[in-house]
């Protein structure tokens, strides 16, 4: 998949408001400073479409994209620790359940985690909540840059060995990096294949 246009089309704090669910939707989210705005940035070829910070928690609303006029991306607001309020942080919970369980068009979620760091069990209950409420979600791994191959092995058969626990198959999952565009290939390939058999009114 090519990615030729790509226009913003704004940030919503309540679901009801996001665009019209006519369109095939894929969404982005992930532990705060997960390297999720430049992930967006390197498959969508725009240095600065999703702002990049050092600060954890710089999303913090429904961010909508439209690509090639076909499909929606959409950036949400990250999990897990943030300098933030305890109520900000029940908001941004709230958002992003409210919009993974009743955003209609939703056929896939992108759950970006942190390859050079061992199982988390934010990410592992993220995980299984979505198993439970049956909701289609592939796993991206981000920075594999940053580790060595034997690291990313030994962090790989972790998350298996956590996830044999409670699921029969595993998740897929995709190894990405926003440096040298690892990753980017495929995860548009999943989106390019999934549109084929979606079709929305």
């Amino acid at each position: 998949m090519l990615i030729k246009k790509t226009d913003f089309l704004g940030s919503f704090v309540d679901v009801a408001k996001c665009p019209n669910p006519s369109l095939p939707e894929y969404a982005f989210i992930g532990r705060s400073n997960v390297g999720k705005s430049s992930l967006i940035n390197m498959l969508t070829g725009r240095k600065s479409l999703a702002k990049v910070s050092s600060t954890p928690g710089k999303t913090r609303t429904i961010n909508h994209f439209i690509i090639n006029t076909q499909w929606y991306l959409v950036d949400l607001p990250g999990y897990g620790y943030a300098k933030i309020s305890k109520s900000e942080r029940e908001k941004w919970t709230k958002l992003n359940t409210d919009y993974i369980l009743k955003r209609e068009n939703l056929v896939c979620l992108f759950v970006l985690i942190d390859s050079r760091i061992p199982p988390q069990k934010i990410d592992i209950e993220f995980l299984e909540w979505l198993g439970v409420n049956e909701i289609p979600f592939v796993i991206i791994f981000t920075k594999v840059d940053k580790i060595s191959g034997s690291q990313w092995d030994k962090n790989i058969n972790e998350y298996e060995e956590h996830l044999f626990k409670t699921w029969e198959t595993l998740p897929q999952y995709i190894a990405s990096s926003s440096v040298s565009n690892l990753g980017k290939e495929e995860i548009l390939a999943v989106i390019e294949e999934t549109n084929q058999h979606v079709e929305f009114n």
